[in-house]
């Protein structure tokens, strides 16, 4: 028996989820279970600071793509292909091409992304209860990594670099 491999689907965009529910209903309806193992989403665990709050979400990592697990042959490739809202198998020409273990890793990892809303240049507010609060500056520099935001309030009559925490400060609307 065939061994079987990870491949990725191109859709149109915003049907990734519908395609994995097709696929899945197909599977079941045909009894392809030993042949079409998995579909998935690769999705992506994002913190979203809005207005100084977290918010854990989840975003999709690849938009317009869908792996599945599958034997490849004949009928796999025919009912993957011929889902409504697939345009293709990720390969050269019609060839499907399955991923390689770095591949995979790449689309398996669970580092989690954080998203602001303000970026270098905006004006936003301190709303952490220190000794800056409600004072207003300007983002001059963002380290995700770190979780720090750095602004310049006014202070005594001249421009000062403050560090703070991402949550520490708010974007102005």
């Amino acid at each position: 028996m065939a061994e079987a491999n990870w491949y990725v689907v191109h859709t149109y965009s915003g049907y990734e989820n519908k395609v994995m529910d097709d696929i899945r209903k197909t599977i079941e309806n045909r009894g392809l279970q030993d042949q079409i193992l998995d579909v998935k989403v690769p999705l992506q665990d994002v913190e979203e600071i809005r207005n100084g709050k977290r918010k854990p979400t989840k975003r999709k990592r690849f938009p317009g793509y869908v792996m599945v697990h599958m034997i490849m042959n004949e009928e796999t490739w025919y009912v993957v292909r011929n889902t409504r809202g697939v345009t293709g198998f990720v390969g050269p020409g019609s060839k499907p091409v399955p991923l390689s273990p770095q591949d995979l890793l790449l689309f398996e990892s669970d580092e989690t992304e954080v998203d602001v809303d303000f970026e270098v240049g905006d004006l936003v507010t301190v709303v952490a209860d220190n000794g800056y609060k409600d004072q207003q500056g300007v983002v001059k520099d963002i380290n995700l990594a770190e979780q720090t935001v750095t602004i310049s309030i006014e202070m005594f009559g001249r421009e000062t670099p403050v560090e703070l925490g991402l949550t520490d400060v708010s974007a102005n609307s």
